[in-house]
């Protein structure tokens, strides 16, 4: 339990302590206004939340949710449900081939990459083998 400044009612305080992926040490401080709840029902709670924080992360960065050039209510809808349908999709791929959502997005977009560069050399040759022999191509 703890009291803060200018906080009119106790708090209740959870120290987390764990390893990160590279091994170093981590510390989360949660924080509830119900002081009845366990540490376990505050660190449930957070991990629940922390889950919706994900889905508005992912859907607002990879699924161009924030990137809405729309104006009205319609294209403004319309826009929002092919962001959810993004979404949706890339969670989809993301469970079969464990990996996150921004892991996904990256390699999506670097085969994006290689195509586009495979067709520019495709356009390239076509046109130094017109340029040389004269031919037009098909």
């Amino acid at each position: 339990m703890v009291r803060l400044k200018d906080v009119d009612f106790p708090l209740r305080l959870v120290r987390q302590v764990f390893k990160n992926e590279d091994w170093s040490t981590g510390v989360l401080h949660l924080v509830s206004s119900n002081t009845e709840l366990t540490d376990e029902q505050i660190t449930t709670t957070y991990h629940r939340r922390w889950n919706v924080e994900k889905y508005h992360k992912s859907l607002k960065s990879n699924a161009s949710l924030a990137k809405s050039p729309t104006k009205t209510v319609r294209t403004q809808s319309n826009h929002l449900f092919a962001s959810i349908c993004a979404f949706i999709k890339l969670e989809s791929i993301s469970l079969s081939k464990r990996l996150n959502h921004f892991a996904l997005k990256n390699k999506i977009y670097i085969e994006t990459l290689k195509t586009a560069f495979r067709e520019l050399e495709k356009i390239k040759n076509e046109v130094l083998q017109t340029v040389k022999f004269g031919v037009v191509p098909a």
